[in-house]
């Protein structure tokens, strides 16, 4: 690929951020609307119970995350060997379809199998953006190209997702889907005009992209992701019910607090690409110790709309910093396999989904109630520092046995 002009990378990395913008919306709107998808789509659930009416219809995050999981390694493994420039149009344009279905059917459960269709072309999307926008932005910028990619998701958990609660609170949920809708329509459409063609590599087959999974840190690492970010989550899930019910503040708090984090998530993943370009292994258990221990001030003081709001914002922050760290991480341990690499890392994030969310609506079924969520987040971020410490303490081993080995050899 021959190295395009300012304009046009600025032109494709608006494309790719439209899109990004798209997915943030779609994945993350549905948890300040869970009451209003609940309250149409299980009436009679609602009736009984509420709690139990809002915690299933937190299952439509775990189906969109469940997609995520699927569609990661099988898409970006199979289209690994395609012009990257098409496989971004295509899987635009699946979005755009995709979530139309989910504003026009008319049951749960059909709502629930279009979030999984949704949730599909999501991780090969930001893996295989990320990697054009390395390309595009040149040598030495990896993880900031990998947060600017992700800059589209955060921007729109200020802005996209607190209009998409703004507008579902007020004229249905649905409308919130109208709009993403839109998003992706433009995003598949400015794609096709700005991203640059680029040939494909025939010899990046799926079984050769799958080979991946043969690397022990490649485990490791997605690990963190599912484990540690599933504590983000759990509290992410449920910021309506934190704010209504355990605050005791009106509903129009919701959206202002949902900015709040999106701010926390934006300054964050700028925050965290820079750390991870520092020092990844520093960053990273420094950045999932922050998250525990923000989770825990939030635990401790949700009673309060202030100090929900203050850490909520700072959660949101350690969480998304980690993000970056994480995609670098995993591009350095995966070898030739890049491309399935930076999608898997999306993968991994949305098992942290679908475990978050539905540990979340399990703790609040169970009658802990809700701030509940909270907790059980901090003891996931635990769980992700935990296997950080372990995986960098294998590798630590395996160097030294291998430098040991070439001495031995030398000798």
């Amino acid at each position: 690929m021959t190295t395009p002009s300012r304009r046009h990378t600025t032109g494709a990395l608006l494309a790719l951020a439209i899109g990004s913008f798209g997915i943030g919306m779609t994945e993350f709107v549905v948890m300040g609307l869970l009451p209003e998808i609940a309250r149409e789509l299980l009436p009679t659930v609602w009736q009984a119970s509420q709690e139990d009416a809002i915690a299933q219809a937190g299952w439509l995050i775990s189906f969109y995350a469940l997609g995520v999981v699927i569609g990661a390694p099988t898409i970006a493994g199979s289209v690994a060997k395609y012009p990257r420039h098409r496989v971004m149009i295509a899987l635009a344009f699946a979005l755009t379809v995709f979530n139309l279905l989910t504003l026009v059917l008319p049951t749960f459960e059909l709502v629930a199998a279009s979030r999984l269709l949704a949730g599909l072309p999501h991780g090969a999307y930001f893996g295989i953006g990320a990697l054009i926008a390395a390309e595009v932005m040149g040598p030495g910028n990896r993880a900031k190209g990998v947060a600017f990619v992700l800059t589209g998701l955060t921007v729109a958990n200020v802005v996209g997702v607190p209009i998409g609660t703004f507008l579902g609170q007020h004229f249905g949920w649905r409308w919130a889907h109208l709009l993403v809708v839109l998003i992706f329509a433009v995003a598949t459409i400015a794609i096709f005009a700005t991203v640059p063609q680029r040939a494909g590599e025939p010899s990046r087959t799926l079984r050769a992209e799958l080979s991946v999974f043969r690397i022990g840190q490649v485990w490791f690492t997605l690990g963190i992701a599912a484990v540690g970010f599933g504590g983000f989550f759990a509290v992410y899930s449920y910021v309506a019910t934190l704010v209504t019910e355990v605050a005791g503040s009106p509903q129009w708090m919701v959206p202002l607090t949902l900015v709040v984090v999106g701010l926390g998530m934006t300054i964050g993943n700028l925050v965290g690409g820079h750390l991870a370009d520092v020092n990844l292994k520093r960053s990273l258990l420094g950045l999932l110790s922050a998250l525990i221990l923000t989770q825990l001030l939030l635990a401790l003081t949700a009673g309060w709309i202030v100090t929900l709001v203050f850490f909520a914002f700072a959660v949101s922050f350690a969480a998304s910093a980690v993000s970056p760290t994480i995609q670098t991480r995993l591009m350095d341990v995966a070898g030739d396999n890049q491309s399935i690499a930076a999608a898997l890392n999306h993968s991994a994030f949305n098992m942290g989904n679908a475990l978050g969310a539905a540990l979340g609506g399990a703790v609040i079924a169970a009658g802990f109630g809700y701030a509940a969520p909270v907790w059980a987040g901090m003891f996931l971020a635990v769980g992700g520092l935990v296997v950080a410490i372990i995986g960098f303490g294998v590798e630590r081993r395996g160097v030294a046995a291998r430098a040991a080995a070439q001495e031995n050899i030398t000798v």
